[in-house]
């Protein structure tokens, strides 16, 4: 019973650090590195669903048929991530025509290379959803906060049952050395 109990408990923190870590890399981009994307549509399914996420790195070269992830990446403007269906040029003045998957035609504009934000390498289905709730208030408190308060707890639990084990040892030698 003790080892399915701790299973559960250690299961349940490194799932609330995994998911304390994909928020951080959502929030907290490092440029040349990894980063993590939800996505908000379904133009790609059912390759990428919505609600699911998207782990893109930039990459030197890209080619047709790669799922990239394009255009502004700001509060109020998400990127795109689509697939490339035709390449034109080369070097730095490589242009992409992209498309979704679930789309019925191509993007209308055409994508510089300098607006490719990374190629997708790994997709999750859903997790996003997880992330978009775990950024409200609400949700960061219920998936974060509240786990985390519920570990401190117990960890304080321990450490008062160690006190008293060790108060009654040392009162029971202490008895002991008066007999």
């Amino acid at each position: 019973m003790k080892f399915l109990f701790n299973f559960i408990y250690y299961t349940f923190v490194l799932g609330i650090i995994f998911i304390a870590m994909l928020l951080i890399t959502t929030l907290v981009p490092v440029p040349g590195n990894f980063k993590v994307k939800v996505v908000k549509s379904g133009s790609m399914e059912p390759y990428i669903k919505t609600g699911g996420i998207v782990v893109i790195k930039p990459s030197t070269v890209y080619q047709k048929n790669d799922v990239i992830t394009f255009g502004e990446d700001t509060k109020t403007q998400i990127p795109t991530t689509h697939r490339i269906v035709a390449v034109e040029g080369e070097g730095d003045s490589q242009v992409f025509t992209t498309k979704g998957d679930a789309n019925d035609s191509e993007d209308s504009g055409k994508t510089s290379l300098s607006e490719v934000r990374g190629k997708v390498i790994l997709t999750v289905p859903y997790l996003g959803f997880v992330l978009d709730f775990a950024k409200q208030p609400l949700g960061f408190g219920l998936l974060v906060g509240v786990p985390a308060l519920v570990i401190i707890i117990e960890e304080i639990g321990k450490i008062i049952a160690e006190v008293k084990s060790i108060r009654r040892k040392k009162l029971l030698n202490e008895t002991n050395q008066e007999q």
